[in-house]
């Protein structure tokens, strides 16, 4: 299962992060105090859902054999905190209209856009 480790030291905000074995570089921009020295918090949510749903699209058409040739996910994070919604924008290049339509019925059914859909428990515990 899928795992990551988060560190933050004395710096504001930069996190150190592992997940999967890669090293990435979290902090916030420098108008809330960070030096933008990575992408926020944020920013990472949108781009595991922008992984997981080009990765999942591309299974796709390579099993039915479509000639994908390439897919950009765009996403966007809107709404006020009590009603935050994302915004997904799929450019696919190489497809016809039905073969396209069927991918954005595929991206509603991605493991990230359900989880993300579904809610997920998160239990917290010190060590």
């Amino acid at each position: 299962m899928a795992h990551a480790k988060a560190h933050i030291g004395e710096t504001p905000w930069r996190t150190q992060i592992v997940a999967g074995g890669h090293a990435i570089t979290a902090d916030e921009p420098a108008a809330l105090g960070g030096q933008g020295s990575g992408p926020a918090p944020y920013d990472l949510l949108l781009a595991s859902l922008g992984a997981c749903t080009a990765i999942t699209l591309k299974m796709y058409a390579a099993r039915k054999g479509w000639p994908l040739q390439a897919l950009d996910v765009e996403l966007h994070l809107t709404g006020s905190p009590e009603e935050r919604r994302i915004e997904r924008k799929l450019f696919v290049t190489g497809l016809d209209d039905e073969q396209k339509a069927r991918l954005a019925d595929i991206a509603e059914r991605t493991p990230v856009t359900l989880t993300l859909k579904q809610g997920l428990a998160i239990d917290t515990r010190l060590a």
